[in-house]
C-alpha cells in the first residue's frame, strides 16, 4: 500500500526590499567598523608603541563596535517592522468600515500612471475581488503583505560586516612590519572605505564617484583627527 507523501512548505522568498534591507545594514556596518577601528588604532599608535596594548584596544573598538551596530540595527528595523504591522491593521479595519475609500485610493494610483478613470476602476475592482488587503497595502504603502523587515537579518549582517571591516585596519596596523604600519593601515582604510562607498551608491543608485569620494575624505579626516587626539595622550 502506497503512503502519501506530505509536500514540504515552500520556502518564502525574500522581495527585493527586504534583500536591499539586510544588504544596507552590511553596507553601513562595514564603513562603521572600518571608521571606529582605524580611529582607536591611531590614537592609541601614537600614544604606545607596544603592539599588544595596540591590538587589544582595536580588537576590543572592533567587538564593541559590531555589537553596537547589531544591537542598533536590530532595535530599528524592529521598530520599522512594528510600523509595518500596525499599518496592515489598520488597513485591514478600513476595509471593513470604509471599503469605497479604499478602492477609490486604488484607483486613483492607476489613474496617477496615466490609466483612464473608467479603466482604473475596472483594475481597482477586479484586484480587490481577488486580494483586497494585499492589493491597498501594496498600492497606498509600497508594502507586500507578509513580507515583513527582518530585525535578526539587519542585525546580523550588521554584526559580521563591522568585524570584517574592521579587521582591514586591525591587520594592517598589528600585522604589517613596524615600518610599513601607518603607510599599510592609511592605504588598507582609504581602499575598505572606497569599496563600501562604492557598494553604498550601487544600493541606492546614487553616484558612485560622488560616493567614493566623500568615504574617502570622511576616512581621512578620521584617521587625522584620531591621530591628533593620540598626540594629545602621548
Amino acid at each position: 500500500m502506497k503512503t502519501m507523501s506530505i509536500p514540504k512548505p515552500k520556502k518564502r522568498k525574500q522581495t527585493m526590499a527586504e534583500r536591499s534591507n539586510t544588504l544596507r545594514a552590511g553596507v553601513l556596518g562595514s564603513n562603521d567598523g572600518i571608521l571606529t577601528v582605524v580611529g582607536v588604532l591611531f590614537s592609541v599608535a601614537v600614544a604606545t608603541t607596544n603592539q599588544f596594548t595596540i591590538f587589544i584596544a582595536g580588537l576590543s573598538d572592533l567587538l564593541a563596535c559590531a555589537f553596537s551596530m547589531a544591537s542598533g540595527e536590530y532595535a530599528s528595523v524592529s521598530s520599522q517592522k512594528d510600523t509595518e504591522k500596525a499599518v496592515v491593521e489598520q488597513e485591514k479595519e478600513l476595509l471593513k468600515t470604509d471599503f469605497q475609500s479604499e478602492l477609490d485610493a486604488v484607483a486613483e494610483f492607476y489613474v496617477n500612471r496615466g490609466v483612464t478613470q473608467a479603466t482604473s476602476y475596472d483594475i481597482a475592482n477586479a484586484l480587490m475581488k481577488k486580494d483586497a488587503l494585499g492589493t491597498v497595502i501594496r498600492v497606498k504603502y509600497d508594502l507586500e503583505l507578509g513580507h515583513y523587515m527582518s530585525p535578526w537579518n539587519a542585525a546580523f549582517s550588521s554584526l559580521i560586516a563591522a568585524s570584517s571591516g574592521g579587521i582591514f585596519p586591525l591587520a594592517a596596523m598589528t600585522l604589517l612590519p613596524i615600518g610599513w604600519q601607518w603607510q599599510g593601515t592609511i592605504l588598507a582604510v582609504i581602499a575598505s572605505v572606497a569599496l563600501t562607498g562604492y557598494l553604498s551608491a550601487k544600493l541606492g543608485d546614487g553616484l558612485v564617484k560622488t560616493a567614493i569620494i566623500r568615504n574617502v575624505i570622511v576616512g581621512i579626516i578620521t584617521m587625522f583627527i584620531h591621530y591628533g587626539v593620540g598626540l594629545l595622550l602621548r
